[in-house]
């Protein structure tokens, strides 16, 4: 496991679409079947990074209450399966259905769309407003495996920014987390 830090999406830039496939229910969907007028949270995660594991159930507990605002959380999985195969899509069923994700979990195969993001590690977040506008990008929160229970505190203030029709802080900070696993 060696520790990455995410890249910083420019906030304002569009929300790049994608079309996917979707690990729980089985169908392709794509950004625009899925995207909120509220705000939509894009994360890139995987079933076996540790850091990612720190935040699981807070992340539901998260996701749970945000969505009954309006909110859409969509995950997404980029890691190379060949190399990492606890990560291969019907394997990321499972994880869903353990972990309770009330949201998509989508295999991105070809690793476009987290190149097209800039997404680096698992997790990654990426918040966009009602308009699909970057708002937020970086960290869940600012503790680690074994430094602290995860909060949500910086995802959660962005998202009550942006229901509030507040500008979201300019205090925004990279994530942590495994490297994502790229194909050669």
């Amino acid at each position: 496991m060696a520790l990455t830090k995410s890249n910083m999406m420019e906030l304002g830039t569009p929300a790049p679409d994608f079309t996917l496939p979707d690990t729980v229910s089985g169908k392709p969907v794509s950004l625009n079947d899925l995207k909120s007028d509220v705000a939509t949270v894009v994360t890139f995660i995987c079933n076996h990074c540790p850091f990612v594991h720190h935040v699981n159930a807070k992340l539901v507990e998260v996701a749970n209450h945000f969505q009954e605002k309006g909110v859409q959380f969509i995950a997404i999985s980029s890691n190379n399966v060949e190399t990492h195969p606890q990560d291969a899509p019907h394997l990321m069923t499972e994880v869903a259905k353990q972990e309770g994700y009330s949201f998509p979990y989508l295999y991105d195969a070809s690793q476009d769309v987290a190149k097209t993001y800039g997404a680096e590690c698992t997790p990654d977040f990426f918040v966009f407003d009602g308009s699909l506008k970057c708002a937020y990008r970086g960290r869940f929160d600012d503790t680690r495996p074994n430094m602290g229970q995860a909060t949500g505190k910086d995802l959660t203030v962005a998202l009550d920014d942006l229901i509030a029709g507040r500008q979201t802080t300019e205090a925004q900070y990279p994530s942590m987390g495994c490297g994502i696993k790229w194909k050669n």
